[in-house]
């Protein structure tokens, strides 16, 4: 099959273009896509993205980093040396063509809390805070609740990324909001500059020990608390672990609960 009939439109998938990419690092990078006028997603999703490996189509799945509202959409990756698509990625200009699922996936979004509360903790590592990106782009989410604490870790201080967009929206919320955004930044790395709002250690230590709450003046509870999980493998498995011993319980859809999670690896 020659390239243009593999990247050609179809039922299951739309041809974007490229319109953009910003290198924040030698391995992360954002870039933007057109969207199609019908794709529809809910913040906190993902889209499936194809490019041309020269014999196939190559797929990846991408969290949404952008708003519901935006006439564009946005992605934060990270090139990984051993990966299959990662050398695809590495490759893309503005410009070149890229294959977008014409359907959204996955449930981890605000919107599947049923059940009260007042704080949403949103837990990333590495790209993993893509989604969060999205949700705190979307004006219902700083309607429903009363305190946004989202928590990034990082090995290195210069892995803190959208550090503009994430103070303009801590400094300048959507009408009407009634939520308070914390940001709060931990980094592993030996050596690491200090700054106001951040920690030296791993998310899981830092809510063992308590710095986490005591940094964000706002405790996780069963009663009061939404938490959100996306990133490293064993960062969500340690966390769910510590937070089933405080009594919280997974977010299923016959059954309520306190917290979700999603992989980023």
């Amino acid at each position: 099959m020659k390239p243009a009939e593999r990247m050609s439109a179809s039922d299951k998938a739309s041809v974007e273009t490229i319109t953009s990419i910003h290198r924040w690092s030698a391995s992360l990078f954002s870039f933007r896509t057109t969207r199609a006028a019908n794709f529809e997603f809910t913040p906190g999703q993902f889209s499936r993205l194809g490019l041309d490996s020269g014999s196939d189509i190559v797929w990846r799945a991408y969290s949404i980093a952008s708003a519901p509202q935006d006439a564009e959409l946005e992605y934060f990756a990270v090139l990984v040396p051993q990966g299959v698509f990662s050398p695809l990625l590495k490759r893309i200009r503005p410009g070149d063509p890229i294959l977008t699922e014409r359907a959204s996936h996955g449930f981890m979004t605000a919107t599947r809390f049923t059940q009260p509360g007042n704080d949403l903790w949103m837990l990333a590592t590495g790209t993993g805070l893509g989604p969060f990106l999205s949700i705190l782009q979307d004006p219902q989410v700083w309607h429903k609740y009363h305190n946004l604490i989202l928590v990034h870790g990082v090995r290195h201080a210069s892995d803190l990324v959208y550090q503009d967009l994430l103070r303009q929206l801590q400094q300048h919320p959507p009408p009407a909001a009634r939520a308070r955004l914390h940001l709060l930044q931990s980094t592993t790395g030996a050596n690491q500059p200090s700054a106001p709002n951040r920690l030296h250690g791993r998310i899981t230590n830092l809510l063992l020990d308590g710095r986490l709450e005591a940094l964000a003046g706002i405790a996780i509870s069963a009663a009061d608390s939404h938490v959100m999980l996306c990133g490293n493998p064993d960062m969500i498995t340690e966390t769910r672990e510590i937070l089933h011993a405080r009594g919280l319980r997974p977010n299923r859809r016959a059954v309520p609960g306190n917290f979700l999670a999603e992989n980023y690896w």
